[in-house]
């Protein structure tokens, strides 16, 4: 377990070279730290914003680019970048982090198709939201239900052995898709009524959600992927 703060190019970077010489190749790699703010746009704070971006998709984007080119070299290997329900369907209050959601599902599609040439499988993940630190301090939305991490690793899991290039997790992003595809005016009235009163202060999400692995919900991916890896 090597914990690093996505943030920090140089460490990041010194940290891969070391778990590649230490340990050999990588076959796996998840992307799942993340950091999200809660507030209207009008109240939001150029701090926290650019955090966002650094964390969820500057730092995501250096690991990646760190990983896929041993990957290469090595001619196999499975990119996971987790992104959100809130990568397909923007929510209010969460402006920021629906705009890093949508940017890894754009940046995944155009890796899933550079990278096949490789034999470098690229997925994208997009859970709900999940019962995480991260979502702790956040007013949730009427009527959501939160997954648990279980729940998101088997779909992950089960999506990979479906080869799935895309999963969507869980009956409500299905259904929220869905709505947006057939009823797009529908979803933002259900999506105005649903949205909670912005936080008169900002609240951060729990910033150990920097640090990587994110161990509750990684720990069960690795124990998931040793299980489908070996049925290969």
């Amino acid at each position: 377990i090597v914990a690093l703060d996505l943030t920090q190019t140089i460490e990041v970077n010194i940290a891969v070279a070391q778990l590649w010489r230490n340990y050999g190749q990588i076959h796996l790699l998840v992307n799942c730290a993340g950091v999200a703010y809660q507030s209207s746009f009008l109240q939001s704070k150029m701090p926290q914003v650019q955090e966002e971006l650094s964390v969820n998709l500057l730092g995501m984007y250096n690991l990646t680019s760190l990983i896929a080119r041993r990957m290469a070299s090595q001619r196999q290997g499975t990119i996971v970048n987790v992104s959100s329900l809130m990568g397909k369907v923007a929510a209010p209050t969460m402006a920021t982090y629906s705009a890093t959601k949508f940017a890894i599902l754009g940046f995944t599609q155009a890796l899933r198709q550079e990278l096949a040439e490789h034999n470098i499988r690229v997925i994208a993940l997009l859970p709900s939201l999940t019962d995480t630190d991260m979502v702790r301090d956040l007013k949730l939305f009427r009527w959501v239900i939160p997954m648990t991490p279980q729940q998101v690793a088997k779909a992950l899991v089960t999506g990979m052995q479906n080869d799935s290039s895309e999963i969507l997790v869980g009956w409500q992003s299905h259904l929220a898709v869905l709505c947006q595809r057939i009823s797009p005016w529908l979803l933002e009235l259900i999506l105005r009524i649903a949205t909670p009163p912005a936080p008169s202060r900002q609240q951060p999400s729990q910033k150990l959600n920097k640090l990587i692995p994110k161990l509750n919900f990684l720990s069960r991916i690795h124990r998931f992927s040793d299980l489908f890896l070996s049925r290969t």
